[in-house]
């Protein structure tokens, strides 16, 4: 006869394994609290030291702040010292910088996420697009040294300056757009497809509009890097102290536009800060305070018009 083996009982009292797993979730449960906590007193240490140095600006700089202040040239005494001529040049080099990179960065990454095809040559450019998105920013000031300054001829110009800035936020627009389609579901190419569309009409029609909220958040992130970025600025040759200002771009009467502030010299915020912030003198470094704020200022009006047309259409595509 066959022996019949049978598997041995389990001689454990009833419920020891229901109360293993009771403290195995419970000892997990106390890691998770843990990295909570240890998360909101980071986070509530990152808002201090936010706190402080704004605080810091707020307390040194606001008393500075008056529209003869906003309306005057720099000047070496810190009294009689403005900032005109540093936040037209920031607002005409960001002009320049968002119409060259917001175009060719948005078309960059609708092509290479919508029509290029998937080959060995495309893998190598979307590697590079995504690694020069964390080089530093002083590389990309020697490259537009070399390419804008002296190859094309532009000199130390506002023109210069935001080619510079744009092509310093190109490959964060180029991610941040192939982010946002890629969160488009396939479905809806495929409905649109279904009722005849060509390949054009589902990219403008579907793709990038109910992208385009991911894609002004990218928009954003890039220019908000941008109209702080001192490095770039300064390596192309950008002037510290600047008693002027650039030609009007709306042109003379009877002219409609005029591109000769292009090829005006120029300075920048960052740049008038850092010349007085190098200053011995206290009544300089409260003037630094105060652009500070400016510059803050102007960031948040950026991000905020951006914001508004973000939530814009995102509403029309909800309607």
């Amino acid at each position: 006869m066959s022996t019949l083996f049978l598997p041995a009982a389990d001689l454990s009292p009833p419920g020891t394994g229901q109360r293993d797993m009771r403290r195995l979730i419970a000892r997990h449960r106390i890691w998770d609290r843990l990295f909570g906590l240890l998360g909101v007193l980071a986070l509530l240490f990152a808002l201090l030291v936010f706190a402080l140095l704004f605080g810091q600006m707020l307390v040194n700089g606001l008393p500075q702040l008056s529209w003869d202040f906003l309306t005057s040239f720099p000047s070496r005494r810190a009294a009689s010292a403005g900032i005109l001529s540093a936040w037209v040049g920031t607002v005409l080099v960001m002009l320049v910088t968002a119409l060259v990179a917001v175009p060719l960065g948005v078309g960059a990454g609708i092509y290479l996420e919508e029509y290029a095809p998937k080959n060995l040559l495309t893998d190598i450019i979307e590697i590079n697009v995504t690694n020069l998105a964390g080089v530093p920013s002083i590389i990309y000031g020697l490259l537009a040294l070399g390419l804008f300054v002296y190859q094309f001829g532009l000199g130390h110009s506002i023109a210069a300056a935001g080619l510079t800035l744009a092509l310093l936020i190109l490959p964060v627009v180029i991610v941040a757009t192939r982010e946002a389609i890629r969160t488009i579901p396939q479905q809806i190419r495929e409905g649109a497809y279904a009722c005849g569309a060509s390949k054009w009409q589902v990219v403008a029609h579907h793709v990038v509009p109910y992208s385009l909220p991911g894609i002004m958040t990218g928009v954003i992130i890039g220019l908000a890097r941008a109209i702080g970025e001192t490095a770039p600025i300064i390596t192309i040759g950008a002037l510290t102290f600047i008693a002027f200002l650039p030609p009007s771009p709306f042109g003379q009467p009877g002219q409609l536009l005029s591109f000769e502030w292009l090829a005006a010299p120029f300075t920048v915020m960052p740049i008038q800060m850092f010349n007085w912030i190098s200053r011995p003198e206290a009544a300089f470094q409260a003037n630094a305070a105060a652009a500070g704020l400016v510059l803050v200022a102007m960031t948040l009006s950026m991000n905020a018009i951006a914001i508004w047309i973000r939530y814009y259409f995102r509403q029309k595509i909800k309607w």
